[in-house]
């Protein structure tokens, strides 16, 4: 499936919008010499989420407001493999809507919403009838009037329904494709589209089908104290021949990751780190090539589909919890990895390049080319996955797609850095454009990981990259570092003339995310120890820190945006990345204050943090403000939560080299914590943190060396 974001949310990423009306120019105006001049229509407003009750069950979604009701506006719908298969079912008892009580989620894929309808004539003040629907993501729904008045309630059900089997993409832009005419079939409605049909069915069939309204209608009886239920089925059919989609993970086949017992003195900590996995369960596809694999969509409901950047840091975030969601990661985007050089527009194309678009990097740094970062950190996805304990022969297969990876990083130096590796080499040398310093700790944590997996599997090449990582290392902190009144900080990018970006970015926070090394260790950073507490104080300071976690954009930044993508909106992952980072580093107060920021946000969104949310200060009784174009779920966002728990606990493996590192945060931010569950070289680990930040393994595998530090 298609990724895709509303064109106003992402400007410089890659959208699955309307099609271009024909014969017009991108003015709009009428096409073709002397033809006069038009204004260009009012472009429609991209539908918006964050009052949605948003069912997750890939490849299926559904959404509507809290009411529970489906009325075809926005993104309202059944939606399954990025087609809408139902965009309106009403429901109304003797012609009235049932009164909104509740909507809520009770998990990933399921929601439940609680009306309530008085009988006409009822002189009782109290609502005789509870209207209960049950929604399942995969385009189950199951209605049930309940009477609990003193008298028979004789009155008519109508769901209205209607569709236009619209693709998600245009829906998402904000256009509104025509209802189709429904038919009426044996227990519901049909409607045929020109590549798709679609089906409702009721059980127990409808006393009647009005095929021309789209009204199912029964006519109901109900005791006091009785209740009836009716089953709502939605079914999608291709009438065309077309590729095989990705599938979701099928019956029977488990989770691809452990299920964690959480115990904490924080009760947030536990509903965060549960409702977390929930959401990462309803975005899991099976690769169509080999079903086996699982990986992770980016998020619903733009981004419903396999994103490699993101698929590959939900992996990389759950790596505590297992290696099959990595291995089945890895698979699926090796066999998508770019193949040998050849010739290509603009020039040579890079070998060993992973799929990704350019992403929207902000008013003051130039776009994020995620082929380049899902390249690099395919190489450290494989590493640390390695050291948790994925299987010898599993690793092995995968090695010629880090050589390759490698091979790509070789040849995308300009002037000493990494900038966009999907760009030509010939172009990269003629147009240059900025070095970010994010991509820089990218580049230099996979020469390192390059380098440990060569090494451990006798390929050639492993001090070459040490090597190489190391010259990286000083000419980052000879050219990247900027001299300020605070001290000083890293530049979050280098023109290509060296003048130094003045930006000041969450985007930082990945220069202290060396990744796991020998001995449950720490590789290098490109920074200094001095440099790293600059780092921290900058992190945590009300510029950056919004007291909900860190902004994307200094909000001294006159470009500054609360509600910006990269301009000022919290990113949950660059957070829980800043936590998991600031602790190892030694700075457990500013981690531990960010995650209590963290925490608080979490619970104003019922433990289901959203990929982001507004920047703005917080402020004690105002809640976050959501942001109108977040995913949520949001694999890397959801994954980043639960990172940023485990990551206190301070467990650092070494599975080929027989050992696991202990290191809590001696601060211990959350009280006592306790994680059962975990999985370190599959087999399950255990470990309690006191309130005063001392660890005790309490289950592990009996070959593993056990360290405490």
């Amino acid at each position: 499936m298609t990724a895709m974001r509303p064109p106003q949310a992402a400007p410089a990423e890659s959208v699955v919008g309307a099609p271009r009306p024909v014969g017009r120019s991108e003015q709009g105006h009428p096409a073709g010499p002397g033809a006069p001049a038009r204004p260009a229509p009012p472009r429609p407003q991209p539908a918006a989420v964050h009052h949605a009750v948003l069912c997750v069950n890939a490849p299926a979604m559904a959404a509507s407001g809290p009411d529970g009701q489906l009325r075809g506006q926005g993104l309202h719908g059944f939606y399954r493999s990025g087609v809408r298969v139902v965009a309106r079912m009403e429901v109304r008892l003797g012609g009235i809507e049932p009164l909104p009580l509740q909507g809520t989620l009770t998990t990933a894929a399921r929601a439940r919403f609680v009306g309530a309808v008085r009988l006409p004539g009822d002189l009782d003040p109290d609502p005789a009838l509870i209207v209960e629907r049950v929604r399942h993501a995969d385009g189950v729904e199951t209605l049930t009037v309940r009477n609990a008045g003193s008298r028979p309630a004789r009155l008519p059900l109508e769901i209205a329904l209607a569709t236009d089997l619209g693709p998600v993409g245009e829906i998402a832009a904000g256009h509104r494709p025509p209802d189709l005419p429904g038919q009426v079939q044996s227990a519901g409605l049909r409607w045929v589209g020109p590549t798709h049909s679609a089906t409702v069915s009721a059980q127990p069939s409808p006393h009647a089908v009005l095929a021309g309204a789209g009204v199912l209608r029964w006519d109901l009886e109900v005791q006091p104290g009785a209740r009836w239920s009716v089953e709502l089925r939605t079914e999608l059919e291709s009438t065309v021949p077309a590729p095989r989609p990705p599938g979701g993970r099928g019956a029977g086949v488990p989770l691809p990751w452990a299920e964690p017992e959480v115990r904490c003195d924080d009760p947030r900590v536990a509903l965060v780190v549960s409702r977390s996995l929930d959401a990462l369960g309803g975005l899991l596809f099976a690769d169509p090539d080999r079903p086996t694999d699982l990986y992770l969509a980016s998020g619903a409901p733009w981004r419903f589909g396999l994103a490699p950047a993101d698929a590959l840091w939900a992996a990389r975030l759950t790596l505590p919890l297992g290696t099959r969601l990595a291995a089945g990661t890895l698979r699926a985007l090796a066999r998508r990895q770019q193949p040998a050089a050849g010739p290509g527009p603009g020039g040579r194309r890079t070998e060993g390049l992973l799929p990704g678009a350019l992403r929207h990097g902000g008013p003051e740094l130039p776009p994020t080319c995620t082929a380049t970062e899902a390249t690099l950190l395919f190489v450290t996805v494989l590493a640390e996955a390695w050291r948790w304990g994925l299987p010898r022969a599993e690793v092995v297969e995968l090695l010629p797609a880090v050589e390759r990876a490698l091979g790509a990083l070789r040849e995308g130096l300009v002037d000493g850095f990494v900038t966009d590796l999907s760009r030509p080499v010939e172009e990269r040398a003629a147009h240059p454009v900025p070095a970010r310093a994010e991509v820089q700790a990218q580049a230099h944590r996979a020469a390192l990981h390059g380098a440990d997996l060569l090494a451990a599997f006798g390929r050639p090449g492993a001090e070459e990259w040490r090597s190489w990582a190391a010259e990286l290392r000083g000419r980052f902190r000879e050219r990247f570092w900027v001299d300020d009144l605070s001290g000083g900080r890293p530049a979050a990018g280098l023109a290509p003339g060296g003048q130094p970006l003045p930006a000041v970015a969450a985007a930082l926070v990945h220069l202290l995310d060396p990744g796991l090394s020998a001995d449950g260790g720490r590789h290098e950073t490109l920074l200094d120890r001095e440099q790293t507490r600059l780092l921290a104080q900058r992190l945590t300071a009300p510029e950056l820190d919004s007291g909900w976690g860190l902004r994307t954009l200094s909000a001294k930044s006159p470009r500054f945006n609360p509600l910006g993508h990269r301009s000022g909106a919290v990113r949950v992952h660059e957070t829980a990345l800043a936590i998991a980072g600031l602790a190892e580093a030694g700075h457990e107060n500013e981690a531990g204050a960010l995650l209590e920021g963290l925490l608080a946000a979490a619970a104003h969104f019922e433990g289901r943090l959203p990929e982001m949310y507004a920047g703005e200060q917080w402020t004690p009784g105002c809640p976050p403000v959501p942001h109108p174009g977040a995913c949520r779920p949001a694999a890397v966002s959801a994954a980043g939560a639960a990172h940023a728990v485990f990551a206190l606990a301070g467990v650092r493996p070494d599975v080929p080299g027989g050992r696991v590192l202990v290191r809590p945060a001696s601060t211990a931010p959350l009280g006592e914590l306790e994680l059962t569950g975990l999985r370190v070289a599959g087999e399950p680990f255990s470990v309690r943190v006191s309130r005063i930040g001392v660890a005790m393994v309490e289950e592990a595998s009996a070959e593993l060396q056990l360290v405490a530090r």
